[in-house]
């Protein structure tokens, strides 16, 4: 016979988010595949309004399926036991944006090491540069590609630079508010997280002044110069908006602390976001090094 006490493990009804949710991918998909596949011809689409309608129903599931999941959570509907399934799935979830970075990165070093190179002759290509492009050189930045697209790389000085101190900072506000929450200190507590907050915004409009640069007639840095344009584009676009989510998410947790929600043991969803917003400062970290510095 045992004495050990087990906890309830709670179980949901039924809910109609997951359909609203598939329905709402299936919305994105068509409309973004049908508007991108008309974007260059110039014609006219109805996919940018499918797209639009896509995104709509996405915003409303999320904001109805995580209602539900934060009164279930103030009802004391979850255990211990709940929270860790929480907890493992996002890590999984991060894991899984690390793959995605993975994959762009690994996109980088590959034009970077081989493929530029390969185009120059290296290796066993050598006819390759001698027949296709004789007059091409093999650098990085590729700032001429062989097809005589030319373009200007972007220093990792000013904007860049700046903004890789904001975010370094926005981890360290976002650790002390953090400490503050586990120390039930919910004045400083308030204050962290804005100033996060805040720095996660002035970082988003100087990445708006950096894009506006690189398209200038100056820079002439745009997404289809080259490989060199494409890389950095991508690797900062979606790193831009993968910052863009952190900070609704944080504003999210803002709004619930203010309502004061959380307590110094039970805070889940801060922690959910702060694991996202360190995330998101690491992979600018190897992002500012690898596209701006190297």
């Amino acid at each position: 016979m045992t004495t050990k006490d087990y906890e309830n493990y709670y179980v949901p009804a039924q809910s109609h988010w997951p359909i609203v949710g598939a329905i709402a991918l299936f919305l994105i998909a068509i409309g973004a595949g049908q508007y991108v596949s008309t974007l260059a011809s110039g014609e006219s689409s109805w996919g940018g309004w499918v797209l639009l309608a896509g995104i709509a129903t996405c915003i409303y599931m999320v904001h109805g399926w995580f209602s539900n999941v934060i009164d279930e959570s103030m009802s004391g509907m979850y255990s211990r036991q709940l929270d860790n399934s929480f907890k493992q799935g996002m890590s999984w979830f991060i894991f899984s944006e690390v793959m995605f970075f993975a994959a762009f990165f690994g996109a980088l070093f590959y034009a970077r090491i081989f493929a530029v190179p390969w185009l120059d002759g290296a290796g066993n290509n050598a006819m390759t540069g001698e027949v296709l492009w004789p007059e091409f050189t093999a650098s990085w930045p590729l700032l001429k590609t062989p097809d005589g697209t030319e373009t200007t790389a972007m220093g990792w000085y000013g904007l860049p630079l700046i903004n890789t101190m904001i975010l370094l900072t926005s981890s360290v506000t976002a650790h002390f508010a953090h400490v503050a929450l586990e120390q039930d200190k919910r004045k400083q507590l308030k204050v962290w997280l804005g100033l996060t907050i805040l720095l996660g915004l002035i970082f988003l409009v100087l990445q708006v002044e950096e894009y506006a640069h690189a398209y200038s007639d100056e820079m002439r840095l745009y997404l289809d110069s080259g490989i060199y344009g494409n890389t950095f584009f991508m690797l900062t676009g979606f790193h831009g908006l993968h910052v863009t989510l952190g900070t609704i998410m944080l504003i999210v947790v803002f709004l619930r602390i203010l309502k004061g929600h959380f307590t110094a043991k039970n805070h889940f969803a801060f922690q959910a976001a702060s694991w996202y917003w360190h995330f998101v400062d690491v992979v600018w970290v190897l992002l500012f090094f690898f596209v701006y510095i190297l």
